[in-house]
């Protein structure tokens, strides 16, 4: 899918509208809880190259529609390109915009439930602020899949421990809003009706200040931070490749059909 030429209406999973030097993205797919299929992908790709090279973006705002920020995956549409596990690519790294080379400063407004792949969003964006009602969980485990891409994305934001608890826990228990902030994946907690405010005025903030210097830091900072663990994200798709045994992850769906729904814990 081509950049949008002169409009930012060209979507069909994404809503975008340009005041200023801010772009305010919202995912839109909100009867799935904003789940990335094939065609989000290829907007989302479309669109952080459009923003890259539109010097009129200064700032980014991100969140979603409804009820929640991302679910990550539609598990209801395959997202992999090739059955040659040789050529695969981790599906997740189209999405977000450094991975895009796009280093206008992403303000990450997360409203409700982000879950599994919506850590890919977080993970690359420069301030990340939330609702109250925002509740962070990575379900993989709990599906009889391997969680890879998106905790290692996640190291630059959460202590190890952390991670390993949410990836471990799966679904059966949530990271909430006050505890994100304490843990620094998200710097503000913000009411409700005042989230997508904050997320402007913040962005707007960030794209009164010169451009080359904004965009400079930004990179300059996160090369440093993504230095770390960048080998590890090259090599992460193997392992769910690997450990996404059809037989594991088949009995892992079946036991979740059969057995009482746990209690969901939020801390």
């Amino acid at each position: 899918m081509a950049p949008p030429s002169n409009s930012w209406s060209d979507f069909a999973t994404l809503l975008v509208e340009q005041d200023g030097g801010v772009l305010e993205v919202t995912l839109h797919r909100p009867d799935k809880l904003n789940s990335f299929t094939k065609p989000m992908i290829a907007e989302l790709e479309a669109l952080w190259a459009a923003a890259r090279m539109d010097d009129s973006v200064r700032a980014i705002m991100l969140t979603g529609s409804g009820r929640a920020f991302s679910s990550g995956v539609d598990r209801t549409e395959s997202v992999v390109a090739t059955p040659n596990v040789w050529n695969r690519e981790d599906p997740g790294r189209r999405i977000g915009p450094k991975s895009n080379r796009c280093w206008k400063p992403v303000i990450c407004a997360v409203n409700g439930l982000a879950a599994g792949g919506a850590f890919y969003f977080i993970n690359e964006a420069d301030i990340v602020i939330c609702s109250p009602d925002a509740t962070f969980f990575d379900p993989h485990v709990t599906y009889g899949m391997v969680a890879a891409c998106e905790p290692i994305g996640a190291l630059s934001r959460m202590p190890y421990a952390e991670i390993m608890r949410m990836v471990l826990l799966g679904s059966h228990e949530r990271i909430g809003a006050t505890r994100a902030h304490q843990l620094g994946l998200v710097s503000d907690v913000v009411a409700a009706e005042d989230l997508l405010a904050e997320g402007r005025r913040l962005a707007a903030i960030v794209a009164s200040a010169p451009p080359a210097a904004v965009q400079g830091s930004v990179r300059a900072v996160w090369n440093a931070v993504h230095s770390v663990w960048a080998a590890s994200l090259e090599h992460a798709i193997q392992y769910p490749t690997v450990g996404n045994d059809p037989a594991g992850r088949e009995s892992g769906l079946e036991q979740l059909k059969s057995t009482p729904r746990p209690e969901v814990r939020t801390r």
